[in-house]
């Protein structure tokens, strides 16, 4: 298959096989981000899908784990949905797993039985941008959900036996706000128990609706020493069991673990970034 935009899925996924199932997002409003600006969003028809998956099955494949792409497949119509998975464990025989991203606002469209008949056809992960754990600034990026909104949604998904999975932002809530936004976040994610956290740290991107605030004035972008001592924070804050994956691009810092139970090794990692760039020039991360 052709693959339309930027792939644009959690390393968590990296050994799954992906089945594009849309082109861009439909919600498509986050003023930070520029993956699906340039596209209209559509959904594939399914004879393309069923094509997709017929070639993969010719060259021998049978994953366990299928990943749904693209933007936020799980906004698709539900018997669209149950249409895809049925085709996939039709080809796939081996497939036990099926996840993808998704938002709140698309988990609040969709009734309680639709949600158990998806989960009950192998839909097991979904991955939900929360971002921050600050309500105006989930209203300042133009989120398409608020805290409590979201405190309603996700237990409708885990009573039918999905995880969620949270993708967050360190930087996010901008300069001076850091540690704030760390407990903030921390406390959203402990109350809501997601099973994987991936941290893509704050980025800019001089294409990005985002710009037009910074050149405002509207909004202040931390720096990368602020956002290394706001995840060194949220580390402390987090109680529930999670399995964590933090990329600072800019400063070229990974950290992974599981917490609370690496959280010593990582605070160390963390410690050591910190004394390192605390000795640079400010760093801000834009990209070009």
């Amino acid at each position: 298959m052709n693959y339309e935009g930027q792939i644009c899925r959690s390393p968590m996924e990296r050994g799954s096989f992906m089945l594009p199932v849309a082109v861009g997002c439909s919600y498509n409003a986050c003023t930070f981000c520029t993956l699906f600006k340039h596209l209209t969003y559509r959904q594939l028809d399914r004879e393309q899908i069923e094509q997709e998956l017929q070639r993969v099955q010719q060259l021998g494949g049978n994953p366990k784990t299928v990943f749904l792409g693209d933007g936020n497949a799980f906004g698709l119509d539900t018997d669209h949905l149950l249409w895809i998975l049925e085709r996939v464990h039709h080809y796939f025989p081996a497939c036990t797993t099926v996840n993808m991203d998704a938002t709140v606002t698309n988990i609040s469209l969709k009734s309680d039985q639709e949600l158990k008949a998806l989960a009950e056809q192998g839909v097991h992960g979904l991955y939900l941008g929360i971002e921050s754990g600050l309500d105006d600034v989930l209203q300042f990026f133009r989120k398409d959900h608020t805290l409590e909104q979201a405190y309603r949604q996700i237990p409708r998904i885990q009573e039918v036996g999905m995880v969620y999975n949270a993708h967050i932002m360190t930087g996010i809530a901008g300069r001076g706000r850091g540690l704030e936004n760390a407990e903030a976040t921390a406390a959203f994610l402990n109350r809501t128990k997601p099973n994987n956290v991936t941290n893509f740290n704050m980025f800019l991107h001089w294409k990005a609706p985002l710009y037009r605030e910074v050149a405002a004035g509207n909004y202040q972008a931390s720096d990368e020493q602020e956002d290394l001592r706001e995840e060194r924070r949220f580390l402390e804050c987090i109680e529930t069991p999670i399995i964590y994956d933090a990329l600072h691009d800019v400063v070229e810092v990974r950290l992974k673990g599981q917490l609370p139970r690496d959280r010593e090794k990582l605070l160390a990692k963390v410690d050591q970034a910190i004394a390192y760039w605390e000795t640079q020039s400010p760093c801000i991360k834009w990209y070009p």
